[in-house]
């Protein structure tokens, strides 16, 4: 589906709906996604981060890697995979309580 036909779009706006995010609300150490898949996830998930809890962690990182887009290298984008499948199975082994 071109960019044109999507609801919500203006004809001719090209850019992904990332760059037009604005809110801010909750806000990750300095330099948090370079660091280890276990590190990231723990951070994410503690309340200081995400006063929500490990769901709005996840959606943090979720919404960094989509903003990163294509400039991500590929071991980055590894290492943050693995941070959202350990932080997922934090979130769903806490659901089974």
């Amino acid at each position: 589906m071109a960019a044109e036909n999507r609801p919500g779009r203006k004809p001719g706006n090209q850019r992904r709906w990332v760059a037009d995010v604005k809110s801010d609300s909750t806000h990750p150490p300095p330099g948090l996604f370079t660091k280890d898949a276990a590190t990231i996830a723990r951070t994410l998930a503690s309340r200081a981060v995400s006063p929500k809890g490990p769901v709005s962690g996840l959606r943090m990182l979720t919404y960094f890697i989509n903003r990163a887009g294509k400039g991500l290298d590929a071991g980055r984008r590894t290492e943050l995979e693995k941070a959202k499948k350990l932080l997922s199975d934090r979130i769903h082994k806490r659901g089974k309580k």
